[in-house]
């Protein structure tokens, strides 16, 4: 076995949240009459928490403390909103509970607001991930290794037996930091190429790659 740990990245690597992430990101906009955004350009937002995805998709002259407005519209929207068309990526479920059989740990370590990240977790898979964390006051986002430390020193597994999944350059960076291995999934939000260009080392197009990456065995056709 190679990990006794696994700490995934939530949005683009083990759900797919980007239609909700644009709907609310555009209902902010509209209701404030600013020009809406498309989801390809959504896609390129995400990564560093809900202020930076707002920061981005509104117009830049915009202060800091209305774009912080701006982020309280989104945050009440997305808490009502944020399984409406969110759905997990295709064998997640299996490749957990086969590692969950194994008896290796799992995790999540998200730049989404905690709330978020506490409601998604348990919806879609219960009782399947030993920690979840998501953004919170005073403690830094990824890519500093904060909340990666702190899974680390909760679940009692040293850095050499651990692994970080992601989907974008933030989780790259992310995994640098806290000094763990990392593998990138290319069916997420970010492409292969652009991955490559960021210094991904381990690359894997579905979750039976991610199984043999994450256990050093064949996988089990879980997609």
């Amino acid at each position: 076995m190679k990990y006794k740990l696994a700490i995934f990245d939530l949005d683009g690597t083990i759900l797919d949240t980007l239609q909700d992430l644009a709907d609310a990101t555009n209902y902010v906009l509209k209701k404030n009459g600013y020009p809406l955004r498309s989801l390809e350009e959504v896609r390129q937002f995400v990564g560093n928490g809900i202020y930076m995805l707002v920061r981005r998709a509104v117009p830049k002259e915009l202060s800091d403390q209305k774009v912080q407005d701006l982020t309280e519209q989104f945050k009440l929207y997305y808490k009502d909103h944020c399984k409406d068309k969110t759905e997990a990526y295709p064998g997640i479920i299996s490749l957990l509970k086969k590692l969950k059989e194994k008896g290796i740990k799992t995790a999540v370590v998200s730049n989404k607001a905690d709330y978020a990240v506490q409601i998604l977790v348990q919806d879609f898979f219960p009782d399947l991930f030993d920690k979840a964390v998501g953004e919170k006051e005073n403690v830094r986002k990824k890519p500093c290794p904060d909340a990666v430390n702190e899974v680390l020193r909760e679940l009692k597994v040293v850095k050499e037996e651990a692994v970080y999944i992601g989907d974008s350059e933030v989780d790259i960076q992310t995994a640098q930091n806290a000094q763990l291995n990392c593998i990138s999934v290319c069916y997420g939000f970010r492409s292969k190429q652009f991955l490559r260009a960021n210094k991904a080392k381990i690359l894997v197009d579905n979750v039976n790659e991610l199984y043999k990456e994450i256990t050093g065995e064949e996988n089990g056709n879980m997609a």
